[in-house]
């Protein structure tokens, strides 16, 4: 069929849905010797099976541009193997929103998020960073001396915007339980009827053990562990994340003292201005997540 000059050939919708279908399968699956697709790679594939007889990489862009199919990114990710998983997300997600065993926070209840940033690193540049001027941005030497790392760890009061924090040259229970002194050992936490303590499974405070060596020390001390890979719910992970674009980026210090002055400095000005982060995650949002993640499972989720 004669379609014209430059007029775009016809193709039926349900080639469109066959050849967007094969777009979203994994290359290798397919028997491809491939890691990922491009558009080229697409159009050979569909003439080589038949679907169709001759078509453009540039016509199947824009197909799947329609979908925001982007062939080229692929994204690390930790799927949920816990079978308790909603559970004990479900429980933390709840004290963001204030109540615990759905009944309210009182007013002397809180909510502590902690963790570690480990090897933290101090690079010693060869040559001294240059600053910003016009037409020229800051230019910082590629090549650099390692000058040791520490480790950071911090606590963040949830519902205050107060942190907490402590430089270290390695984790442990003993770094964690003094970062838990130096919180818990002052006002309003000392005589508070509970604090909450939301922690990943890390050596330091993992499991039951962990609980029971901070419950013997303080009464009022509730720890609450999240999930096997769900640091992403732990507010403190924030904090770190502004610590790295703030402080830890460029990476140019003189000497691993100063990356520990600089980062308990950050802390006192941080404070300053900071405020309770607006945590919008919530049980809801939690249960869509998983079933999209797991479909065959929400029956059981909804249950």
């Amino acid at each position: 069929m004669n379609h014209g000059l430059g007029a775009r050939p016809f193709f039926p919708p349900e080639v469109v849905v066959r050849i967007k279908a094969l777009a979203c399968e994994l290359p290798a699956d397919t028997g491809l010797p491939l890691s990922r697709f491009s558009r080229q790679d697409l159009a050979r594939e569909v003439v080589a099976r038949g679907i169709v007889a001759q078509i453009s990489g540039t016509t199947i862009w824009r197909w799947l541009d329609e979908d925001a199919i982007r062939l080229w990114l692929h994204r690390s990710w930790i799927f949920p193997r816990d079978p308790q998983f909603e559970q004990k997300a479900g429980r933390v997600l709840d004290l963001y929103q204030g109540c615990w065993q759905d009944r309210p926070l009182g007013s002397d209840e809180y909510v502590i998020s902690a963790d570690e940033k480990t090897s933290i690193q101090a690079r010693v540049r060869i040559h001294p960073t240059q600053p910003t001027k016009a037409g020229q941005s800051m230019r910082v030497e590629f090549e650099y001396e390692r000058g040791a790392a520490l480790a950071y760890l911090a606590a963040w009061d949830v519902r205050r915007a107060k942190i907490f924090g402590c430089c270290q040259s390695t984790t442990g229970i003993a770094p964690f339980d003094g970062l838990v002194q130096e919180v818990m050992s002052q006002e309003p936490y000392r005589h508070a009827k509970r604090v909450f303590w939301i922690v990943d499974n890390g050596s330091s405070h993992r499991g039951q053990a962990a609980c029971q060596r901070l419950s013997k020390k303080y009464s009022n001390l509730m720890l609450v562990h999240l999930p096997v890979h769900a640091s992403w719910l732990n507010q403190v992970e924030i904090y770190f994340s502004v610590v790295q674009r703030k402080v830890l980026t460029p990476n140019d210090f003189p000497s691993l003292d100063a990356v520990a002055q600089r980062l308990l400095e950050f802390q006192s000005y941080y404070e300053q201005i900071a405020k309770p982060f607006q945590w919008k995650f919530t049980r809801i949002q939690l249960k869509e997540l998983l079933v999209k993640l797991n479909p065959h499972s929400e029956c059981v989720l909804a249950a």
